[in-house]
């Protein structure tokens, strides 16, 4: 077993940081020992280990440790299925209220439990667990609040605040509103012979469009969509289709667009949603290796620019470097060849 490191762009990595450090605790603890017992490294080095043994060996640290554990616990598999490019939107949606209704049943129920999984823990590797009801000592800022118990302290102010910042986090990003949106998009998915299709739900998620659909848009799709359904389910060039983007594709080449333009355009809108997918998520993460300390004043164009190679690795794979250089060689003269 080792340490797994968390990495930027895959929320799950932390998860299994925090996890991997719990198993690993007391092997941590040696090593830490180790450094700071070394009189061949920098002082500043022997100082963090120091410190980093001091800030472990406590109450809180243990407490936070198992804290975060179940929490990302809860969200793992939201997490994971958010970052699959062919993720299935209901299952997802459905996993979002799971989490909600997770974290509400943990916010009501789960402080005990937390607390005496904390508190083995803690007893299992000698390290000392405060009188919940005794107060905390405090300083600076924080002194201005009054006298508060360690009971206060880490239910209130760490437990409730922990799970109500991340319920806030996912009510942000999956509104009422946009969850029901995709929701009516995965209408269109024709996997299965298109056992997803609601005529109801998709003439719902044109009513999200009103510039797109007029009046006699709205009563002209919920007819087509009747004509539609059946053509494509007798149609056995549309069987083995993965994706609503495999749907698309399929239309053009059978000259399905034009027989139901309101139902391509349906298929459009449902492709160029951005939370329909996690490549949007993808590219805010990647944004930190772009706009650096050194590059933190780039306008958005440049930025653009940089981010397109970055993101679309695979598709610049395939262009072969002479290729580029050539490009950027034409692209005006320079003194010396690229």
């Amino acid at each position: 077993m080792s340490l797994s490191r968390p990495g930027d762009t895959r929320w799950s990595s932390h998860y299994r940081s925090l996890v991997s450090l719990c198993s690993l605790f007391d092997p941590v603890l040696d090593v830490l020992e180790i450094i700071k017992d070394d009189t061949t490294l920098m002082h500043a080095k022997r100082s963090e280990a120091i410190g980093l043994m001091m800030r472990m060996e406590t109450f809180e640290f243990v407490f936070l440790l198992h804290l975060m554990i179940k929490v990302l616990s809860i969200t793992n598999e939201l997490s994971q299925a958010l970052q699959r490019k062919d993720q299935d939107i209901v299952n997802a949606m459905t996993l979002v209220k799971i989490s909600k209704m997770l974290l509400l049943k943990m916010r009501d129920n789960g402080w005990d439990n937390l607390f005496q999984k904390t508190s083995e823990f803690c007893i299992k590797h000698d390290i000392d667990i405060p009188d919940m009801e005794s107060l905390l000592q405090v300083q600076g800022r924080i002194k201005r609040r009054g006298p508060v118990t360690h009971l206060h302290h880490f239910k209130v102010d760490i437990f409730y605040a922990v799970i109500d910042t991340q319920l806030q986090e996912l009510n942000d990003r999956f509104s009422e509103v946009s969850s029901n949106l995709l929701e009516c998009m995965a209408c269109l998915n024709p996997c299965n012979s298109f056992s997803a299709f609601d005529k109801h739900k998709l003439c719902e998620f044109a009513s999200y469009y009103p510039s797109d659909f007029d009046v006699n848009d709205f009563v002209m799709l919920e007819y087509q969509l009747d004509t539609y359904i059946v053509d494509v389910q007798c149609d056995p060039d549309f069987l083995d289709l993965q994706g609503i983007a495999d749907l698309a594709n399929r239309m053009v080449e059978k000259k399905k667009h034009i027989v139901y333009p309101l139902v391509y355009l349906l298929v459009k809108l449902a492709l160029t949603l951005p939370v329909a997918t996690a490549s949007v998520e993808r590219a805010f993460s990647a944004m930190k290796y772009i706009k650096t300390a050194l590059r933190n004043r780039m306008g958005d164009e440049w930025l653009n620019d940089c981010l397109v190679p970055y993101f679309e690795k695979d598709v610049f794979d395939s262009i072969d470097n002479e290729a580029i250089m050539m490009e950027f060689q034409k692209i005006k003269p320079r003194r010396m060849t690229l």
